[in-house]
């Protein structure tokens, strides 16, 4: 069973080192231009691959090292999108506003988006590696449209899109390709009438494990602010997970640590993977080994442990690195404790003539 069961990942995002960009900022500006900025980017992205395997992180990823923001570091590269119209928008149904870029023709890809990354990470690991891209729905949410007037057929061409890097990125060695899909928190009529079409269509072809990452956001006082306003239970999952469960996507990343997230809505996502969050990105608080085993023993009464991928609750790119590292080392030796006490309680099932837990290479 062993290292089969409880495999430890990441949201996405990590902390930038302070000579790449601005610490402990979301959007943080870069310190580098040119060369230099290209040459620091794959210093940060092997230094991100080495610190989570140092960590016991078992299915690593890039870290986001190369983009400055998980939506617009791949909507950077896409033709039809002109960063120099900014316009102000509400972004997540007006929970903040923010400065976006507009759609002003007809959208194409410019080259691959995130090869350069991608190849680097996967040159420098020999674990699972997982690669992150914005979903369609979240692009959408974070972007004005000044071309298509209509929502959706621009939702439908980012997902034609992102298929294309999707591909692309499989093609160079990626094991899962997760989309980030936070705005199937705040629009869960959508998520129904096209949000799982709109993944499908950006997931359709992938051989590799695909995943869908639904959080409740970065721990920035916008998002702060809005659980506030969620009651005692956060239910928004409630809506969403009988769809997903439904749908082909095989992975399922979604927040738990320290949230109010009621445990039993886990059991809507039957037969999915599930990546639960033990780790809280909205506290500089580190977890111990410990608190982040209750997360996952909590987990296990509505999911088998084959299917249970311990994980960060959201990205920690606003994070301070030391408490990054911190959190990373407590999700590996808290995975490693329930793992340890699932190998005890087989033995035990062993000697008796019960069934062996299974593990899934």
């Amino acid at each position: 069973m062993g290292a089969q069961i409880l495999r430890t990942t990441i949201a996405g995002s990590l902390p930038k080192p302070s000579w790449l960009a601005e610490p402990a900022k979301l959007w943080a500006p870069w310190r580098l231009s040119g060369d230099a900025l290209a040459e620091a980017k794959r210093d940060a992205t092997v230094l991100a691959i080495k610190e989570q395997e140092d960590a016991g992180i078992d299915i690593v990823g890039d870290g986001e090292q190369a983009r400055q923001h998980f939506v617009h570091g791949f909507v950077e590269r896409i033709g039809g999108v002109d960063f120099e119209k900014r316009v102000t928008m509400g972004i997540r149904n007006n929970r903040y506003d923010a400065q976006v870029p507009t759609v002003t023709g007809p959208l194409h890809r410019l080259g691959p988006v995130h090869r350069f990354e991608a190849e680097i990470a996967r040159a420098h690991t020999r674990r699972p590696l997982k690669f992150t891209l914005p979903g369609p729905m979240t692009i959408i949410d974070t972007i004005a449209d000044g071309y298509y007037g209509d929502r959706v057929r621009m939702a439908m061409a980012f997902a034609d899109l992102l298929n294309e890097e999707a591909r692309e990125l499989e093609a160079i060695g990626v094991d899962v390709i997760q989309f980030d899909e936070p705005a199937f928190n705040v629009y869960m009529d959508q998520v129904r009438d096209w949000g799982i079409e709109a993944l499908h269509r950006a997931a359709a072809g992938l051989r590799c494990r695909t995943a869908v990452h639904i959080c409740y956001g970065y721990g920035i006082k916008a998002n702060l602010d809005w659980k506030e306003t969620l009651g005692s239970e956060w239910r928004q999952y409630e809506e969403t997970f009988p769809h997903l469960a439904r749908s082909r996507i095989d992975q399922i990343s979604l927040e738990c640590a320290n949230s109010r997230v009621p445990i039993n809505l886990i059991g809507l996502l039957e037969g999915k993977d599930v990546l639960v969050g033990a780790i809280d990105v909205a506290s500089n608080v580190v977890e111990t080994p410990e608190d982040v085993a209750a997360t996952i023993r909590r987990a296990l009464d509505f999911v088998a442990p084959e299917k249970l991928f311990p994980c960060t609750n959201c990205g920690m790119a606003p994070m301070p690195r030391d408490v990054a590292r911190g959190k990373l080392r407590a999700l590996a030796a808290g995975a490693a404790l329930v793992r340890a006490e699932l190998g005890a309680s087989e033995l035990g099932a062993s000697a008796l003539g019960g069934a062996k837990l299974g593990g899934r290479a």
